[in-house]
């Protein structure tokens, strides 16, 4: 309940940054990450994290010499992160910031990138410099996972998304649909070419 809460806080504050009324469910946050191999020595960033519902998903899937790291813009947030997931490096600031906040953490390279970040609802400079932050730092081979509600997914907004990210990385995305979540999303996966 906490959670809930937290979010819809969030969201009547800045509804263009928030992007939802609710925390994602477990059944999508399991989706969002069931394509990848966490076990050996990779580096996972999450870009808006929120209340962690991916976070703890992806802690509970770290091998002993893997890392993640969380970054979000709410201080509140953050510190939720510290105390609920010790294993993840939680820092507030900018996902346009990516590629600062990556080497700051000591990451030397950045394999897997998952984001609930709201791109349909933020404003087009803050989507491009993200996008440019997420091409600057992966590799070819690395993946970015990122989700679409059903109801949003033929809006120009995020066919334009979809466009975009697929140009970017070189190849379109996979796509599955996840019904226990409220609303319903597709989870769409990038492989960079």
């Amino acid at each position: 309940m906490n959670e809930h809460l937290a979010m819809l806080g969030r969201f009547v504050r800045s509804p263009r940054t928030a992007g939802a009324v609710a925390p994602s469910s477990r059944a999508l946050a399991r989706a969002m990450v069931a394509d990848l191999d966490l076990s050996g020595p990779v580096r996972v960033v999450e870009l808006g994290p929120g209340t962690g519902v991916f976070t703890r998903e992806i802690a509970g899937r770290l091998g002993p010499t893997a890392r993640c790291l969380a970054i979000d813009i709410d201080p509140g947030f953050v510190e939720q992160l510290h105390r609920r997931c010790p294993r993840v490096d939680a820092v507030c600031g900018s996902a346009a910031d990516l590629q600062a906040h990556a080497t700051a953490a000591g990451f030397d390279r950045v394999d897997h990138i998952i984001s609930g970040l709201p791109f349909a609802s933020l404003p087009a400079t803050v989507t491009s410099a993200v996008l440019d932050a997420i091409v600057a730092v992966l590799p070819p081979g690395g993946t970015f996972t990122t989700f679409q509600y059903v109801h949003g997914y033929p809006s120009p907004l995020a066919r334009a998304f979809r466009r975009d990210m697929s140009a970017r990385l070189g190849r379109r995305p996979t796509r599955h649909l996840v019904l226990r979540n409220v609303p319903p999303a597709y989870v769409l996966g990038w492989s960079r070419r």
